[in-house]
């Protein structure tokens, strides 16, 4: 790449804090711009990540011609306003998991961007993992035999968060399934594809939000056990295991550094570690789509975010959340 891809962030909250110090990691990328709703915040943004300049609206920052690819992580509710918005003006944009509130939103986002020939993608970093992307070669190949389980967990204490908090408010897009609960699915789905069944049952906090769900998914030949959930730590493995050998995927498996692979008892682990927190390798995806003209990505394309979306929404609907 000749030339580095220039960057716009939408949105400053925690997880823009976190994208901008990788994106700042990668060498083929400029953070140029940044945004937010309050221009105090964008101020103090730009200085602590370096950015050239920054703006009080978003709409600015989608007139900034300089401005090549746009990052959207405001919160999940306003997803489609924002990225429907950096479309119109031609922007490529990554947006924060999950990319809309439902499939309908999703369709919608896919049509603009098919319409104006812009680049988009949901910002699902763990399928840019390299211990995930390493698992899903291995099942490929068959080094586990015929896959007949995959266990997966994401869970965290929360409950004590203010009312308010973007967790807990039905409002914003909260609960664990639309957080947390998108993981675990997105590792059935891509290991073992679309199930033919679906069973979930959900725990509800005080506000009306999800605050556990478990999830199994029935495959011809196969299970997903799936569990999300805001009353509880835990170590967060997940697990993948065939006729032949399985794979443990081992704590905070969404992004790990690490992969084992155990076969007739004997168990090698594989260290893959990832540059800074881990957003890298999503943002070096995009990169090199931008650079070679794609409009969507091989490995996470939009018919992939809208699959995970139908399979939130079946969960939605069996357990009884809230949209």
């Amino acid at each position: 790449m000749n030339k580095k891809i220039k960057w716009g962030i939408a949105g400053l909250g925690n997880i823009a804090k976190k994208f901008a110090s990788d994106l700042n990691l990668v060498p083929e990328a400029q953070l140029v711009a940044v945004a937010s709703s309050d221009i105090h915040r964008a101020e103090i943004f730009k200085k602590d990540f370096n950015a050239d300049r920054c703006y009080g609206s978003y709409e600015d920052l989608f007139d900034d011609p300089e401005v090549v690819v746009v990052y959207v992580a405001g919160l999940n509710n306003h997803h489609k306003t924002v990225v429907l918005a950096a479309i119109a003006k031609g922007k490529a944009v990554l947006c924060e998991k999950p990319l809309g509130l439902n499939s309908g939103e999703i369709k919608q986002m896919i049509a603009a961007a098919n319409n104006n020939h812009c680049f988009l993608m949901e910002a699902l970093w763990s399928r840019f993992n390299p211990a995930i992307q390493k698992a899903k070669k291995w099942s490929d190949e068959g080094r586990l035999g015929e896959v007949r389980f995959l266990y997966s967990e994401f869970s965290f204490y929360k409950m004590d968060a203010d009312p308010s908090h973007r967790l807990m408010d039905l409002n914003k897009g909260g609960g664990a399934l639309y957080d947390i609960g998108i993981y675990p699915i997105f590792l059935s789905y891509l290991i073992l594809g679309m199930p033919e069944k679906i069973n979930a049952q959900s725990q509800f906090g005080p506000t009306g939000v999800d605050v556990q769900t478990s999830m199994i998914f029935q495959y011809e030949n196969a299970q997903a056990i799936l569990y999300c959930g805001i009353t509880n730590n835990s170590n967060n493995e997940a697990k993948i295991c065939g006729t032949e050998a399985e794979i443990v995927l081992p704590g905070r498996w969404h992004d790990t550094e690490a992969i084992t692979l155990i076969r007739n008892g004997e168990a090698t682990t594989t260290e893959l570690p990832t540059l800074g927190i881990g957003y890298t390798n999503e943002i070096n995806e995009v990169n090199q789509c931008i650079a070679q003209g794609k409009i969507e990505s091989s490995l996470w394309s939009n018919q992939n975010a809208l699959e995970l979306a139908l399979l939130v929404e079946k969960v939605q609907k069996i357990s009884g959340i809230k949209n």
